[in-house]
């Protein structure tokens, strides 16, 4: 079965493909996609890999984290769930702000 592995400290620049090459040193990668900023496009640090079998993530883990990869230390480690958070605070028509008079 897949298992999906989160992977921090990433330099900006990273392509998808660049990380998906890196990981293909530990086995199968079924994807490899970078996070990246809404409004700007620009690449937050980090992305996640999915590795087709528990066994190829636990040998990218054991590979990858911590080693060098583009001038920058990684991070390599099995991905969390990600939790709830409290809804974002929106402002109405009248331009309160999360119901406050902001003047």
């Amino acid at each position: 079965m897949a298992k999906k592995l989160y992977v921090g400290g990433l330099p900006y620049s990273t392509s998808d493909e660049a990380l998906k090459e890196a990981f293909t040193q530990a086995g199968t990668v079924a994807s490899a996609t970078i996070i990246t900023d809404k409004m700007t496009g620009r690449s937050k640090g980090f992305g996640f890999v999915e590795m087709s079998s528990d066994e190829e993530a636990e040998k990218a883990i054991e590979m990858l984290n911590g080693k060098d990869f583009g001038g920058r230390t990684i991070t390599v480690n099995e991905a969390r769930p990600l939790e709830a958070r409290p809804p974002r605070r929106n402002f109405d028509r009248n331009r309160n702000f999360g119901g406050r008079n902001n003047y």
